[in-house]
């Protein structure tokens, strides 16, 4: 797998979201999921909970490379609910989530292109609403420094924005960081040059840490 599809897009939370659109409500139930069974689980928890809803329409993607997808119109008119939902998931390049969205009918018929915008923009805006993070994948780095280095390095790391995992104190500084791994050989090399060559990596484990994004544009995806 490349660098790139190592990192994807979700939403920071499991979250809801009501937008009203001719006395129709729109509720837009979000959550994270990474197996299809999860989705399903969800489906059915928020499918209980609005049983008394004219429609309970779902989208979820499953896997980095959308392994598992499915849509549900749920009684709406076909591919008016729960395609648009999957569209507006894709479009967001958003990963491993499942979302519902609960329709109580107001009395106007929205017509087909009035629903699909609807359901589209109920997934938009709960996203917006609860946030979005990328999940990018570290490896987490260790090594060891002098006591009277420890403030460059501190500087470094700052300036640089590198995420401290932990700092350890015994006869030296022991330091883990998290990089990304596009990172690492730039990083080590300038660790290295600032410390005169006296330093020693040890890569550790792999994990995905959440970065949140303020500047995402829901209408540039």
């Amino acid at each position: 797998m490349s660098l790139k599809r190592k990192n994807y897009l979700t939403i920071s939370k499991s979250g809801q979201h009501e937008i009203v659109i001719k006395k129709s409500r729109f509720i837009c139930s979000f959550t994270r999921t990474k197996t299809v069974e999860e989705a399903q689980a969800f489906i059915a928890k928020i499918s209980k909970k609005y049983h008394d809803a004219n429609h309970n329409t779902y989208a979820y993607t499953i896997g980095l490379n959308d392994d598992q997808v499915k849509a549900s119109d749920n009684g709406e008119p076909s591919g008016t609910a729960g395609i648009p939902e999957l569209k507006a998931l894709q479009l967001m390049k958003f990963k491993n989530v499942t979302a519902v969205v609960t329709r109580y009918f107001g009395g106007t018929k929205l017509g087909a292109g009035g629903l699909i915008r609807a359901y589209s923009n109920s997934i938009t805006e709960a996203a917006q609403n609860i946030g979005v993070v990328k999940c990018i994948m570290q490896q987490r780095i260790e090594f060891s420094i002098p006591y009277n280095r420890l403030d460059e390095v501190n500087h470094y790391l700052e300036e640089s924005k590198i995420l401290i995992a932990n700092q350890a104190y015994t006869t030296d500084v022991t330091i883990q960081i998290f990089l990304d791994l596009e990172q690492i050989p730039q990083v080590e090399e300038d660790l290295t040059n600032l410390l005169s060559g006296k330093v020693e990596f040890k890569k550790l484990d792999q994990r995905f840490n959440e970065i949140p994004i303020t500047d995402f544009n829901f209408h540039e995806q």
